[in-house]
């Protein structure tokens, strides 16, 4: 009798063991729905994790065109007058004596001569040579790249080390080719001569770029930040802004962009620091290039 019960028990233990194992297990089916659900979670929480992440690097751009702006201010109020747009793509920074030359007397562009305003002080007193070559992370957009160089032939007048040069480039370009703007070629201007308000004139933006051919000489990617009156540097304000693309062909136009989704960043005459919607009018683009043309400036 006592083996009777005992293998009753042992039964019933083991059906209701069994029965435990299957209400813990998943079928085939019930597994396809949970991993369907766990894709579909990823799927609506990938846009919002990389509209984050895009919300920080453009915060990260606005920053380093503040601090561009702020070195604006500053190169005023060491020298009276604001960088110039620089002499020609083919001439190397000017140094008189071993020291920067500055004013009219620089051939090299807005970005070298801003150097010791960003902290670049000894990339500035070494030579033409270190100049050109050394990166600075506040001149590149980290939506588009980080800090990036490329090498090429010595093709300046006089030549440099009649060799190869690497080139530290730059994604920020000054307003504008018309010189309408802030900056101009040769001869640096005061804050005094922007008549239409520094608040509402543009300074510095973003530029736009063929990505397709990042890395690679470009004819408006490969000079770099010290260059003067060129395209790496200085873009237009007759057209507006637009996307950066990749193609097999072409390069930014000439023109103000950026890799962000829907605008470009960009600082005013007043220092301070606005996004710009690609659908911008164009004539209300062109007015906020231009420093002392009189007309009204509208909504943008």
């Amino acid at each position: 009798m006592a083996q009777h019960h005992l293998g009753e028990h042992s039964r019933q233990a083991d059906s209701i063991y069994r029965a435990c194992r299957r209400d813990r297990g998943f079928t085939l089916v019930e597994l396809l729905v949970v991993i369907a659900i766990i894709g579909l979670l990823i799927g609506l929480l990938l846009p919002a994790v990389q509209a984050a992440r895009e919300s920080g690097r453009r915060s990260q751009c606005q920053n380093n065109l503040r601090q561009i702006a702020l070195a604006f201010h500053l190169h005023h109020d060491v020298h009276r007058f604001l960088p110039s747009g620089g002499w020609s793509w083919d001439r190397p920074p000017t140094y008189h004596q071993g020291f920067p030359a500055v004013g009219a007397a620089q051939r090299a562009g807005w970005g070298f001569q801003i150097l010791p305003q960003l902290e670049g002080t000894n990339t500035w007193r070494q030579g033409a040579l270190v100049a050109v070559q050394t990166a600075h992370p506040v001149f590149f957009c980290p939506t588009r790249r980080g800090p990036q160089t490329i090498t090429r032939r010595d093709k300046y007048v006089p030549p440099l080390n009649g060799g190869f040069i690497q080139h530290a480039l730059c994604d920020y370009a000054a307003s504008n080719r018309e010189e309408t703007g802030p900056l101009q070629r040769f001869e640096p201007l005061t804050l005094g001569a922007i008549l239409d308000g520094a608040a509402s004139t543009l300074l510095v933006s973003e530029k736009r770029l063929n990505l397709a051919h990042l890395g690679q000489e470009q004819d408006d990617d490969n000079e770099g930040y010290t260059v003067g009156w060129n395209e790496d540097t200085i873009r237009k304000t007759t057209e507006r802004p637009k996307r950066d693309y990749a193609a097999a062909h072409g390069d930014g136009e000439k023109l103000f962009g950026s890799s962000h989704p829907n605008v470009i960043n960009a600082a005013f005459a007043d220092a301070s620091v606005h996004p710009i919607s690609f659908g911008i009018d164009q004539d209300v683009f062109a007015r906020l290039g231009a420093r002392a043309d009189g007309q009204a400036l509208g909504s943008w």
